[in-house]
């Protein structure tokens, strides 16, 4: 017999940690950089995000209260999703910090930006892959009785896409050579992904 753990998340989950984020995992990690309308410069990741659609490839990320990341592209229509990876890893982790909206993620973790194309908002440098985004929408999501929350689901459609060219073997993207990190559950599990985790399903028909 299975001995199940049953709860209904309005009453509680009864265990040491929410057990929510460490079952919907690993997440990607929407490594965001923005820019005000004053040119002040911003970069946080999230870990709710994802790919949403292949064309036009929309991607969005879910942002718990009304962050700067949130406001900057509200008032600019403008963002650039960073690619995480394990030897950005840390310095990743430095810009969750929480900050006074006039400072600069990026000098206060030390990371070099790249100029972007479409877009005003920078790249890591050092990011192997960068989307330059333009907003599509901006939700504010709801629980089942309609009730406002306070969680703002961001997406924007890429226009722009670098990829560095070592990512590629005879014109494929090799996904595991990047390293890419996903965010797992608790308050510090992140994952690796390498060469060793691959493994191939055909799509049947």
């Amino acid at each position: 017999m299975t001995d199940w753990h049953f709860y209904e998340p309005a009453q509680g989950h009864r265990l040491p940690h929410d057990p929510l984020n460490a079952i919907v995992a690993p997440r990607p990690i929407g490594w965001i950089s923005t820019v005000s309308e004053a040119g002040l410069r911003n970069l946080a990741p999230y870990s709710f995000f994802n790919l949403l659609c292949y064309s036009p490839p929309l991607i969005g990320f879910s942002s718990l209260g009304w962050k700067d990341s949130v406001a900057n592209i509200h008032a600019t229509g403008e963002f650039v999703w960073n690619l995480a990876t394990r030897d950005l890893a840390e310095v990743m982790n430095a810009t969750s910090s929480t900050l006074p909206p006039d400072v600069d993620e990026f000098a206060h973790a030390g990371i070099e930006t790249a100029p972007s194309r479409l877009v005003r908002p920078p790249r890591v440098a050092a990011s192997p892959v960068a989307f330059e985004c333009r907003l599509t929408q901006l939700i504010r999501l709801q629980g089942k009785e309609g009730q406002p929350l306070d969680q703002w689901l961001t997406i924007g459609e890429a226009v722009g896409i670098h990829i560095d060219g070592a990512m590629l073997e005879d014109g494929i993207y090799q996904t595991a050579r990047a390293h890419p990190i996903t965010r797992g559950g608790g308050p510090a599990d992140y994952f690796e992904i390498t060469e060793d985790a691959l493994f191939k399903l055909r799509r049947p028909g």
